[in-house]
C-alpha cells in the first residue's frame, strides 16, 4: 500500500475486534514508532531534535505491560497485569481503550531535551511525539488494523497506573486492533 493510500485510509477507530495481534503486526509498529533506520548512529523512524531520543514506548496487552527498546529491537515485560481497564479510569472513561488488543503509550522525558535546547525543548518534544504517532497510525493502516490518538487523560492517574519513572510524563496513549468497521 502506498503511503498516499494509507493516509486517504486512516480514520480514528473506536471499535475493536478483540482478536490479538501478531508478533510481526508488532514489531512492524513498533519500528514505526521508534525503529532504528542506521546502524551506525543509531537514528531512527521518527525525527528527534539534537538525535536524544526523549521518547518512551511502552504497551499494554491482556499479558501485562512492556517496555520497548529500540537499540535492541525487543519488548522488556515491566507487568504481567492488564493495565487496560486501569487506563480507561485514567484517560476520563473511554471504554475503547480496554478493547483494543494493544494500548501504545508514550511517555517523554523533557529534562534529556531541555539540557540541550532549554526552553525549546517543549516544542521539540511536542513535534516528536507527533512524528511517531502519525508513523504508528499509517503503519496500523498498512497492516489492516486502526488506531486513535488519545491525549484526554489525567496524567497522573496514566503514570501511576504504568509505574512510570519520575522523570517521564504520559502524552499519548494509541489503542491499536482490528477495527469492526
Amino acid at each position: 500500500m502506498s503511503v498516499e493510500e494509507t493516509i486517504l485510509r486512516r480514520r480514528s477507530v473506536r471499535d475493536f475486534h478483540q482478536y490479538d495481534l501478531s508478533n510481526e503486526q508488532l514489531s512492524q509498529l513498533l519500528f514505526a514508532a521508534q525503529g532504528i533506520t542506521d546502524s551506525t548512529y543509531k537514528f531512527r523512524s521518527a525525527p528527534s531534535a539534537g538525535a536524544l531520543y526523549p521518547i518512551t514506548v511502552y504497551l499494554a496487552r491482556k499479558d501485562g505491560l512492556f517496555r520497548y527498546v529500540p537499540t535492541e529491537n525487543k519488548l522488556i515485560q515491566i507487568s504481567d497485569q492488564d493495565k487496560r481497564p486501569s487506563l480507561v479510569r485514567g484517560a476520563l472513561a473511554q471504554s475503547f481503550i480496554k478493547d483494543a488488543p494493544v494500548v501504545m503509550i508514550l511517555a517523554a522525558n523533557f529534562k534529556v531535551t531541555q539540557e540541550k535546547f532549554g526552553p525549546r525543548a517543549f516544542r521539540y518534544v511536542f513535534s516528536e511525539i507527533g512524528h511517531i504517532a502519525e508513523n504508528v497510525h499509517l503503519q496500523a493502516v498498512a497492516l489492516g488494523l486502526g488506531s486513535l490518538p488519545v491525549g484526554s487523560f489525567w496524567d497522573d492517574v496514566i503514570k501511576s497506573t504504568l509505574n512510570l519513572p519520575e522523570d517521564q510524563d504520559p502524552l499519548y496513549l494509541i489503542p491499536i486492533g482490528y477495527p469492526r468497521t
